[in-house]
């Protein structure tokens, strides 16, 4: 703990310390010994949080008190009391054993947003704390902006310093853009998360540059279902910080493109990506497209024009041939497209106007029809593939995509091409790739198309040239990181296996 302490301190002067963390009282007293003899120079506010109240001491409620005025009389200015406690804890007493700290009376709720919410306030006000706190989880963007507009007419009304926190990874963004409100301020763990959703203290300074939010910041983001995986957030953001430009790239993870759309407007987002799965359905929310995009039927690009008009663009294609016009010519070369998705669309369309023979084959041979007679290309039967030649095989499936890294959609015998394409990124080498290398097969990473897509975005949303060279270097560092992550996770599964076995 005390070790996340320094590192916090690198990064924050404004720091939570979770003493209900602590394995014991013991731990607990040892620690604030130390923190007495060394005075951190920062505003400290102090949480021992009972399992009542969603925390993880278990002693009594005169024990929480005592380590919260050892806390105290240690260097924290503040202390974090949980209504539960607050509730059944005579003012008196709590004037006695804390008289200078300064008090922030919490109630969280982590399964969902509570109904009354002004009740909930209220009863906080009762304890009289100099600042209230409410956080709870919140399933949908709606939930969220409604929390936050709730905090805001209430510390207006009321004229009480109050603070509320949208919990889960829905809410991420939300409790984000919240910074750019001066005076507010959101959780973010050192190593140890402590609630649905929270990003580490190392994102939020240098990947989204939280402390650097304000009211002039543009919001731009990724919208998918799932989104963690994404690396769009590194690439985008460091592009904005190349550039200079005041503006954040958040992920968006959406189940509910209806509740994404109603919250543009409120968030003021002014551009956004899509991926998997809402590339083709986000079309039915747009006031505009660009032609190609609509022949793809498929869009990978959003741009907010003035009046809130949400107008679509496909820059999936430029990826596509950007990466392959320097390997093989285009013209008459016959290319095998894998899937029949937004990502798909996106290739076949983009080959067929540089004069490529295409070829789909999808699980679903209905949708690789209707894309095949689109295009101007053939359909083939998954099953034949082993007895046909082509120039390149393009996977534009998700097949192989981390986390199920040990995926492919074709086995070895299938690969009878010169050059095998992978659309996926993450990892840098899938296992369709490492399968055509064994074979002497000319492979082409998902990160070209990806880092060419991406730019091209950025210009469309910022009318500047990219910062290409920077905006690759984010995200090869990234997926260096991510793959050494995975390395150590099987490392430790094998370990872990291992000595199940010896027992």
């Amino acid at each position: 703990m005390w070790r996340q302490l320094e590192r916090g301190l690198c990064a924050s002067r404004f720091l939570e310390l979770r003493l209900d963390w602590l394995a014991d009282d013991r731990e607990i007293a040892v620690f604030l010994k130390k923190l007495a003899s060394k005075r951190p120079k920062a505003t400290l506010i102090a949480t021992c949080r009972r399992v009542e109240g969603g925390g993880k001491y278990r002693g009594t409620v005169a024990k929480q008190l005592i380590h919260l005025a050892d806390a105290i009389r240690a260097g924290c200015s503040w202390y974090d009391l949980e209504i539960e406690t607050a509730s059944a804890s005579p003012a008196e007493l709590l004037r006695v054993l804390l008289p200078e700290g300064r008090r922030l009376t919490s109630a969280h709720f982590f399964e969902r947003i509570p109904a009354n919410l002004e009740r909930i306030a209220a009863n906080l006000e009762r304890t009289r704390p100099a600042a209230i706190k409410i956080a709870a989880q919140c399933d949908s963007l709606a939930e969220s902006l409604k929390l936050l507009a709730f905090g805001e007419a209430w510390a207006r009304k009321r004229r009480q310093d109050t603070v509320v926190m949208p919990m889960g990874e829905v809410a991420l963004p939300t409790r984000l853009l919240t910074l750019r409100e001066s005076g507010n301020f959101m959780y973010a763990p050192v190593e140890n998360a402590t609630a649905p959703g929270q990003i580490s203290l190392d994102a939020m300074k240098n990947l989204y540059r939280a402390d650097k939010l304000n009211r002039k910041t543009q919001v731009y983001g990724v919208i998918g279902d799932p989104i963690g995986h994404s690396l769009s957030p590194q690439m985008q953001n460091a592009g904005f910080q190349a550039r200079r430009v005041n503006a954040v790239y958040l992920p968006f993870l959406v189940h509910d493109l209806r509740d994404f759309v109603d919250a543009i407007g409120p968030l003021g987002i002014r551009g956004f990506s899509v991926t998997i799965p809402h590339k083709e359905s986000i079309l039915k929310y747009l006031d505009g497209c660009d032609p190609l995009a609509e022949a793809i039927g498929a869009v990978n690009t959003v741009i907010v024009r003035s009046g809130g008009k949400l107008y679509g663009y496909n820059t999936d294609y430029v990826g596509i041939l950007r990466s392959l016009e320097s390997r093989m010519p285009l013209p008459n070369s016959r290319v095998l497209i894998l899937g029949a998705g937004g990502a798909a669309h996106a290739v076949a369309f983009g080959l067929a106007q540089a004069g490529s023979c295409v070829y789909v084959s999808s699980r679903r041979p209905e949708k690789a029809k209707a894309l095949a007679k689109a295009t101007g290309g053939h359909t083939i039967a998954w099953k034949h593939l082993r007895h046909e030649f082509f120039d390149a095989i393009l996977n534009a499936t998700p097949v192989g995509m981390y986390p199920n890294v040990d995926q492919s959609p074709l086995e070895a015998r299938e690969l009878n091409c010169r050059l095998v394409f992978d659309t996926i990124y993450n990892p840098r080498q899938t296992k369709l790739l490492k399968l055509a290398a064994r074979r002497g097969i000319e492979t082409v990473s998902g990160v070209d198309m990806f880092v060419a897509q991406g730019t091209a975005q950025w210009e469309i949303w910022t009318g500047q040239r990219a910062p290409v060279v920077a905006m690759r270097k984010a995200v090869e560092n990234a997926l260096k990181e991510s793959e050494k992550k995975q390395r150590a996770t099987r490392h430790q599964a094998k370990r872990g296996t291992k000595s199940r076995t010896k027992i």
